[in-house]
């Protein structure tokens, strides 16, 4: 029954729109912290546990490879069952995961866990923006968008900084997943809560309606043009570089420079503060001056010699400061400013490269564009944090032996040297005679 007075052409009151951002993107920050949980205690597991490094790295590439298969299907489920069902299903399946990653030291159980992560957390990020489609609109919606990814990332961060502040459960590999299995509940919560709003909003209020899922349509796939397929590359190599970076260098911090995990994950959580700071900061640039194709290019060229700098150039002289929960911090200037630039780089290509693709491919084809970038994105995703792991057991990584990280340095670097090569091709193309407008096209310029 309808509320008495209340008309059901009525749109949803503002403050009403703005709750239920904040209640589903609490649960995609405890999908955020689940997912970047395993990383500070990857030294952990190899002490107590005694697992290889390449199964470390598996811990990562599970999660992509079920990422891939749930690309498949994850936008019908939406499509079938709508949002409200979708975001408490996929984020009970988040939960659940969390509790078998933290449940057994044996790696074939937390590897079922981790795929088991990758099938709730991936839809579960798209359910959520799905969501956000259908209840904002106009110039309510970017800003909606960008809400919600800072508070997701602030769980990648909180993730980084979990040696500071649950310091006392690092004694053992299994404590830190046991919080993570904590913070997991907000995604059943969050699923819980945004079922009982949307519900009463759909007796009161015209809701908008669903966004419509990207889908990955392989028929025309072959008519993209050269500059989607160049993005696309970028896209790969970028994805592949950084994140499984970030899935080791707490371990690497720790094992190869002498930092203390406090201090290895504060470094670590330079790419998700500054994403959280920067990004939107860079869109707004690139949509004044346009550029992009450049800005991508000086993206790319900064990232690739970060690697090598933290390899072979010497620690310079150590910078100390203080900060709550963390206390006192020492670090080597070196590592400061590499994971600075890497804190820049981290921000400037995807605030450019993702809106980049609605100036090269029609509207009509913008879902199959996303979700074969998306596609491609896991399958590096999930290759390389196994093959990091391969180089640094052949090499014999570890702090009796910091210079068997290097392998995978080169690893990144050669990746690095990929991705100028497509930034290259792809400015070129955009200052020939078949370009989109990605150097010219500035912000109100273009009809949408």
């Amino acid at each position: 029954m309808n509320a008495p007075n209340v008309p059901m052409s009525s749109e949803s009151p503002r403050w009403y729109r703005w709750l239920v951002l904040v209640v589903i993107s609490l649960g995609m920050f405890g999908n955020y912290y689940v997912y970047d949980s395993v990383g500070p205690v990857f030294d952990l597991l190899k002490a107590q546990l005694g697992y290889a490094d390449q199964q470390l790295g598996l811990l990562y590439t599970m999660y992509s490879i079920a990422a891939i298969i749930v690309l498949l299907v994850g936008g019908y489920i939406i499509d079938r069952f709508g949002t409200k069902k979708s975001i408490l299903w996929f984020g009970v399946i988040c939960f659940v995961a969390a509790v078998v990653t933290a449940l057994s030291p044996r790696i074939e159980v937390m590897l079922a866990g981790r795929f088991l992560l990758g099938l709730g957390a991936e839809p579960l990020i798209v359910a959520v923006t799905t969501a956000l489609a259908k209840w904002f609109k106009g110039r309510e919606l970017s800003f909606a968008f960008g809400l919600n990814l800072t508070i997701a990332r602030l769980g990648s961060v909180s993730a980084d900084w979990s040696p500071a502040w649950a310091r006392t459960s690092f004694d053992t590999w299994q404590g830190p997943l046991w919080v993570a299995v904590a913070i997991a509940v907000t995604c059943v919560i969050s699923g819980l809560f945004n079922w009982v709003l949307e519900a009463n909003a759909e007796k009161r209020y015209l809701l908008g309606r669903q966004g419509t899922t990207d889908r990955l349509e392989l028929k025309g796939l072959y008519s993209f043009g050269p500059s989607f397929w160049y993005i696309v590359g970028l896209c790969v190599v970028f994805y592949s570089t950084i994140f499984p970076f970030r899935a080791f260098a707490i371990k690497y911090f720790i094992e190869a420079h002498g930092l203390s995990r406090e201090a290895g994950g504060f470094l670590n959580s330079f790419l998700p503060m500054s994403a959280m700071v920067a990004t939107p900061l860079f869109g707004l640039l690139v949509d004044r001056t346009g550029r992009r194709s450049t800005f991508m290019l000086f993206g790319s060229a900064l990232i690739l010699p970060l690697f090598l700098i933290v390899t072979y150039a010497p620690p310079g002289m150590d910078v100390a400061f203080w900060l709550p929960s963390f206390g006192d911090i020492v670090l080597p200037l070196t590592l400061l400013v590499v994971m600075s630039l890497l804190g820049i780089a981290f921000s400037l290509i995807p605030a450019i490269m993702w809106p980049a693709v609605a100036y090269i491919v029609e509207e009509r084809r913008l879902g199959s564009a996303y979700s074969l970038m998306t596609l491609c994105q896991n399958v590096g995703m999930a290759a390389v944090p196994w093959l990091i792991g391969v180089l640094n057991d052949l090499l014999a990584a570890g702090p009796d032996n910091p210079g068997g990280y290097a392998g995978g340095m080169w690893l990144f670097t050669a990746l690095g040297l990929f991705g100028v090569f497509f930034a290259t091709m792809l400015r070129r193309t955009e200052r020939g005679p078949n370009a989109h407008g990605l150097e010219t096209i500035k912000a109100g310029t273009r009809e949408t």
